[in-house]
């Protein structure tokens, strides 16, 4: 039997970009033939549900009547509304520019509560072109119809989550089951409508259905639901994010009245023995999967197949998805949420897992994190270049765990090399190895923004995480990057087991220097949850914390399990910082109130810092270390120069000159030197030159120079080599 494959994402991940991991999919069946379609169902149902029509049918059968005046208002200002959705979203599709100028007039759009924000907003939004102002405008008016549907039509509903709390932490699968027992809601129903067409169209014999988040969970479930009544005979399998971390130790074979299959992990090599299964029934081979026998669920891992190398996995496919139709909104002021929501990204990984593997708030007893394999660069590039070609896009966002900082390396010299022209981003570990110089090189390669783990920032705290950084340390690397023009984003945890108030208070000091010293420009703080896959999770008397989430052999059937309920020994109750951290944070990223007192943020007593106040000032003053390793690359990012020669004269002596002129992107410079040093110069640079396929060593440099020359290192430390590193020299 031929079999045809239909993956979705069911609703709601991004509204800008589609979630990868259909497409990763997909690219690995076209490299072994198999048939497949794809599409992002979470889109497909905001675009009709955000349409004329889509909304003449919501204010028509909204289940409940307004309660609140500003839902009132809002039903009473439908018709504004149903005349502007089509337009308002044609801009955020990028296809209406010219709307901007009448949204920012702000007398075209209906108004409601997410607007009475924009009067404190207006100094943060005050230097933004018309564009971004009429995109921020713009998503405020479509949130302000999201409140409508959460109060009249469906609770449940959310831009990026979908019933999300059914999702989270759901040990038992009662709650979910008895909503899936309900009539389909009319956000259900717009899906089922969406389904139904794409299902009668592609005829699968396969349906996979990526699960990322807890807010994709319930429509995943609505979706496998609605084919096994209608369409029995389909296979249906989920995989994903949240089966990899959630549902490791099922047992409810509720389930399977949804699902034939639930995969773990890479999905690879478990869809290619499934689909092997679906066209010959005999075939019993499984790898990582839950399935039904006898009614009890079992869990076969039988295959003796490896995975697949990340360099045979194949290019992620993109076709099938609307890419025109996403739309981009800018929802709030944080420099790195920005860019997750707004614009179009080619998802890609640098390396399968991550290299450093240590931390212990971190799952990295999975494989997802585990198991580490890096891609080589030249194969990456030639993935980037299928994907622009593919897209017609040539932004990349990274998704790793931690891009290692070799591979970033060698990865920015490759796009050099190929004379590509692309923006990329992606996670990294604060690691020394990211010096001025790699900062510089990832900068003129394209790199716009680096995210990273400050987590808690205080250095006994990291040393119990297993960061391996320092506060000082991570300083001066965002510094590296700041001064290239990489925006840097820090990740930032509070309520660590142990973490006491002092430490939380000295931590948020750290923070306020770091912005007030213009080394970083994003952040966010995220308040500690213990996963039952991390060290902490395993070995919870390690870290001075205590479960108290029943242990899974008193729950019965058991649905999901990942986060845990605990105890800390301290025994504060680090909610209460929330608030007081994330205004704090607020206001630092836009540049103003470093001078208030920290106790001004909260309104309970809190200890003074003990964090000097040129704590991170002197961490960045701190003397570079000029001791160049042989092993380090040696590249040239510039061009050829103008030679003109000349001649000195002193005191009865002359010398051979040379004058090189060079022409940078920005501007022009002169150096000079005598010929002999000059005429070796323009030789090394050729050499050097970051489109040749050789990269140099220092120690390569070093002795083609005293081939016939002497005193290199009086040579490389004097003026005019100064000069060049300030315009494109690096050694890395």
């Amino acid at each position: 039997m031929k079999t045809k494959l239909f993956l979705i994402t069911p609703p709601f991940t991004q509204l800008n970009t589609p979630y990868p991991a259909t497409a990763y999919i997909k690219g690995f069946l076209n490299t072994k033939g198999i048939k497949s379609v794809q599409a992002d169902l979470g889109i497909e149902v905001i675009l009709k549900l955000f349409s004329k029509q889509g909304l003449i049918n919501l204010f028509q059968t909204n289940s409940q009547q307004p309660t609140t005046d500003n839902c009132k208002r809002i039903f009473a200002l439908q018709d504004e509304y149903i005349k502007t959705i089509d337009s308002v979203i044609a801009f955020l599709q990028g296809k209406n520019p010219t709307l901007a100028l009448q949204i920012c007039q702000e007398d075209y759009l209906p108004e409601a509560s997410r607007f009475a924000q924009l009067e404190e907003l207006d100094w943060a939004f005050g230097t933004m072109g018309t564009q971004d102002k009429a995109k921020h405008l713009a998503t405020l008016y479509l949130e302000d119809i999201s409140d409508f549907i959460v109060e009249c039509v469906d609770a449940n509903f959310g831009f990026s989550r979908y019933a999300e709390r059914l999702g989270r932490s759901a040990n038992s699968f009662d709650e979910l089951y008895e909503a899936l027992q309900q009539k389909p809601t009319y956000i259900d129903r717009i899906l089922l409508s969406i389904l139904k067409e794409r299902i009668e169209t592609i005829k699968p014999t396969f349906f996979l259905i990526s699960v990322p988040f807890p807010g994709n969970l319930y429509s995943a479930f609505r979706c496998a639901q609605w084919v096994k009544q209608h369409y029995p005979n389909i296979k249906i399998s989920m995989g994903g994010g949240f089966p990899n971390t959630e549902l490791r130790s099922l047992s409810d074979a509720r389930v399977f009245e949804f699902f034939d299959y639930i995969t773990l992990d890479d999905g690879e090599v478990p869809i290619e023995l499934l689909n092997s299964k679906i066209q010959n029934p005999n075939s019993n081979e499984f790898k990582r999967t839950f399935l039904l026998e006898n009614g009890k669920v079992v869990y076969k891992n039988n295959s003796t197949k490896p995975d697949y190398k990340q360099s045979q996995v194949g290019t992620p496919d993109y076709s099938d998805l609307l890419l025109d139709k996403y739309i981009s909104v800018i929802e709030i002021v944080n420099p790195m949420h920005r860019m997750w929501s707004d614009g179009r990204w080619n998802k890609l990984t640098m390396a399968h897992g991550c290299y450093w593997g240590k931390c212990t708030f971190c799952d990295i007893s999975l494989d997802y994190i585990k198991v580490y394999e890096p891609v080589a660069a030249n194969l990456l590039c030639d993935r980037m270049e299928e994907m622009i070609m593919q897209t017609g896009e040539n932004g990349f966002h990274f998704v790793d765990e931690a891009a290692p900082p070799a591979l970033m390396r060698a990865l920015a010299l490759e796009i050099l090399r190929r004379k590509l022209s692309v923006t990329w981003w992606t996670n990294i570990r604060f690691e020394k190895s990211f010096t001025q110089d790699l900062a510089l090189l990832l900068k003129a390669s394209g790199c716009i923004a680096v995210s990273g783990g400050l987590e808690v920032a205080s250095d006994r705290l990291l040393k119990l995480i297993d960061k391996g950084v320092t506060v000082e340390q991570v300083a001066r690397v965002t510094r590296n990057f700041t001064e290239a023009g990489i925006m840097v984003h820090a990740y930032l945890m509070y309520g660590y087991p142990t973490q006491t108030v002092q430490e939380t208070v000295d931590s948020l000091e750290m923070v306020r220097q770091l912005f007030e010293a213009g080394v970083l420009q994003s952040g966010f703080w995220h308040q500690f949850a213990m996963t039952a896959h991390s060290p902490v999770g395993m070995y919870p008397e390690k870290f001075g914390v205590v479960p108290t989430s029943p242990p899974l052999e008193g729950l019965g059937e058991v649905f999901a399990n990942n986060d845990i309920n605990y105890t800390d020994s301290t025994g504060i109750d680090h909610d209460k910082f929330s608030f007081g951290l994330k205004k704090s944070l607020f206001n630092y990223m836009h540049g103003i109130c470093f001078d208030f007192e920290l106790q001004e943020w909260f309104d309970f007593k809190i200890p003074k810092t003990k964090i000097p106040e040129d704590f991170i000032f002197n961490a960045l003053e701190e003397a570079t270390d000029f001791n160049t390793k042989p092993n380090a690359k040696v590249v040239w990012l510039g061009g050829k120069p103008f030679v003109e020669y000349f001649t000195k004269s002193k005191k009865g002596n002359t010398w051979k000159m040379l004058t090189l002129t060079f022409h940078d992107k920005k501007e022009s410079f002169t150096i000079q030197t005598n010929k002999d040093e000059g005429e070796w110069l323009i030789t090394i640079l050729e050499k050097i030159a970051v489109s040749n396929t050789k990269i140099y060593s220092f120690q390569e440099v070093k002795a083609d120079f005293e081939l016939n020359l002497e005193d290199f290192e009086l040579f490389w430390y004097s003026k005019p080599i100064k000069t060049l590193t300030e315009f494109g020299l690096l050694v890395l």
